[in-house]
């Protein structure tokens, strides 16, 4: 079954062929058939491989060599695929919540007259994701790394007609690729110290290093800077919620299942050089939980249905990035996990309600939608308090379990992690209220024009809904006295990592009172959304009114993109300027323009010497026989 691997990234490479080179002769029905089952069939490997791996006991660790790709002096690497407990999760959780998507979008994008085209990209997304999971090198990591970056952009950018999504794709690009060198240096380094860059020996050298040596602090920390840019991480957060310009199907699958849980994946798939490297794992646990908070502010006051759930993937990514930091990595990928389902719920609810409203996206043009769409309403309260973290959905037990981590490692951590966990429950239940609740605030055209979405759209919804309230069950905590599947799965993986790092542990009764507290905690602050926003009816106050100064800050995003404008874009597009009108023009064009008519000019001048008269001719030939002779003479 190990060798069948292959297939699993195979299929949605051939359904991108096939949607791709035939998409025009294909109808919209069979392009959506033939895209959604090449995921589905790599699904169904994955399960098998899964079910596998689960059976195999200690010994899960597979490499299945394909061919041998580089061979560079003392350079080589091979094209072979790693499958383990940790590649086969992700295998599940990229090709089952990408199957869901994929069906979701045969309905919603039924009328976009790109459809074909947007399956093709779709599957080519999937099939580089794929790749980078399952790279047995830190060098196929890389091309599946950059792969997903160049389809984030045709994807973000898919409706290129319009000029801000084309700046939101390009800005995407642009900023991951400053991740992306960051996490190139790190595999030039990487290569350097060990003398290759694959997992097995690079991983298998490390344990002889002793903590904290500068080489261990300087890759880990490269390694780092590609996470921040791909996992959407301060300072380089910024394209993520920009990146809603595209279909609300491609934010789902960047923000639930694919692009932004790569850096995750790369550190947890990296975890021995970080556990070597503790000064790295701090840093990287204080950017998490400042980035949680800190996304999780801005959250409170957007009015974008799609740019509130944006701000909460990147709040959420910043709990996996502070797991991590902690050395909790079998907590990080818990997270992973559950927040594909809720997070991928959330967005295709959102997706549901942008459809029923003919596009709108303003929670401030909404209200009242329970009625019109009863199982979209259903499906989207049960992410939102999966999101919130209340029990017994998925979202309770993978965040406490990073919370009960963090009062273990950190007080202050903790501390901030309750404060975003807060804040998630309140701006998630304020975008509940004002969409679902109270009276249709939009146009009495829309009104005539509200309906529950299609069964291809509603399906998928309920199926997430289902993992949310289940999935968590997966990483029941011990003081349950229940056995943690997912850390008895992946423990092979970590083995080495848990070894070295110092058990931080707390008290039966201790989590107890923590579960309690963040319970009771979040549920005032449901109900103080409640009241603010169903019994009061308040409603965000309307553009171009005037704010308090921290409520104008926050609203404004703490104005990042526009320092970002002027410290950097305006700067560049200067300096840039200066380079075009020197360089370009006078050093380059003056360059080309001088041989030109340099080339003119020796041409006119020889062309004086062809006057048409023999006796001319003669006379120069005889000089030129004298001056000859003369110059040997002596």
């Amino acid at each position: 079954m190990i060798k069948l691997v292959a297939l699993v990234p195979l299929f949605p490479l051939l359904g991108f062929i096939i949607t791709g080179l035939f998409g025009k002769s294909l109808s919209k029905t069979v392009a959506g058939v033939v895209a959604s089952g090449a995921i589905l069939l790599s699904f169904i490997v994955s399960l098998l491989l899964f079910i596998d791996l689960n059976e195999a006991g200690d010994n899960v660790t597979h490499t299945v060599k394909l061919f041998d790709w580089i061979q560079a002096g003392k350079f080589s690497a091979d094209l072979s695929l790693l499958i383990d407990p940790l590649s086969s999760v992700f295998l599940m959780i990229i090709t089952g919540v990408g199957f869901l998507i994929h069906v979701y979008s045969t309905g919603y994008m039924h009328d976009d007259e790109g459809h074909n085209k947007f399956f093709s990209y779709l599957n080519l997304f999937v099939f580089f994701m794929l790749l980078l999971v399952l790279g047995s090198n830190f060098l196929v990591m890389f091309v599946g790394w950059e792969g997903v970056g160049l389809c984030s952009y045709l994807l973000i950018g898919f409706w290129f007609k319009n000029t801000n999504y084309n700046n939101a794709a390009k800005k995407a690009f642009i900023m991951n690729r400053i991740g992306d060198l960051g996490f190139l240096l790190g595999i030039f380094l990487i290569y350097v110290t060990f003398g290759s860059v694959s997992y097995s020996e690079v991983f298998a050298q490390a344990k002889f290093y002793t903590a904290d040596e500068p080489v261990m602090i300087a890759i880990t920390l490269l390694l780092f800077v590609g996470a921040i840019g791909k996992s959407a991480q301060l300072p380089l957060y910024t394209w993520l919620p920009d990146a809603m310009a595209g279909p609300t199907p491609v934010s789902a699958l960047i923000h639930a299942a694919t692009m932004v849980t790569a850096g995750i994946y790369m550190i947890a798939r990296s975890n021995i050089l970080y556990t070597l490297a503790p000064t790295s794992l701090h840093i990287v646990a204080l950017i998490g939980v400042i980035t949680a908070v800190f996304a999780a502010t801005i959250g409170l006051l957007q009015n974008d249905i799609k740019k509130v759930l944006a701000y909460s993937t990147v709040s959420q990514l910043g709990y996996m990035f502070l797991a991590l930091g902690m050395g909790a990595y079998t907590s990080a990928v818990f997270h992973v996990i559950t927040h594909a389902f809720f997070k991928a719920l959330l967005f295709l609810g959102a997706g549901s309600v942008i459809h029923a409203m003919g596009g709108e996206q303003d929670i401030r043009k909404m209200g009242g939608l329970k009625g019109h769409l009863p199982t979209t309403f259903a499906t989207f309260l049960i992410g939102t308090i999966a999101i919130a973290g209340i029990p017994p959905f998925a979202g309770f037990f993978s965040k406490d379990e990073i919370l009960a981590h963090a009062f273990a490692h950190n007080k202050i951590f903790w501390l901030l992690g309750v404060g975003g966990s807060v804040l998630t429950a309140f701006y998630m239940f304020r975008l509940l209220f004002l969409t679902f609740y109270g009276k249709f605030r939009g146009t009495h055209h829309q009104e005539e024009h509200l309906h529950e979405s299609p069964k291809s759209i509603t399906v998928p919804l309920m199926v997430l809904a289902g993992l949310s309230i289940v999935g968590g069950f997966i990483g029941l905590p011990e003081a349950f006295h229940a056995k943690h599947l997912l850390k008895s799965f992946l423990s092979p993986v970590f083995a080495a990592s848990d070894l070295r790092m110092l058990p931080a542990e707390i008290s039966h009764a201790t989590e107890y009172a923590l579960m309690a507290l963040a319970i009771v905690i979040v549920l005032v602050v449901v109900l103080l959304a409640r009241n603010k926003y169903v019994i009061k009816g308040e409603l965000p106050v309307a553009d171009g009114v005037a704010l308090s100064a921290s409520s104008k800050l926050i609203a404004n995003k703490y104005y990042v993109d526009e320092i970002y404008d002027n410290i950097i874009v305006k700067p560049l597009h200067w300096i840039s300027g200066i380079f075009y009108r020197v360089m370009d023009i006078q050093v380059v064009d003056g360059f080309v323009n001088f041989i030109g008519k340099a080339v003119v000019w020796s041409s006119n001048s020889a062309r004086l010497t062809q006057t048409g008269k023999i006796g001319y001719y003669v006379f120069v030939m005889v000089l030129s026989v004298a001056l000859l002779l003369l110059y040997i003479s002596y």
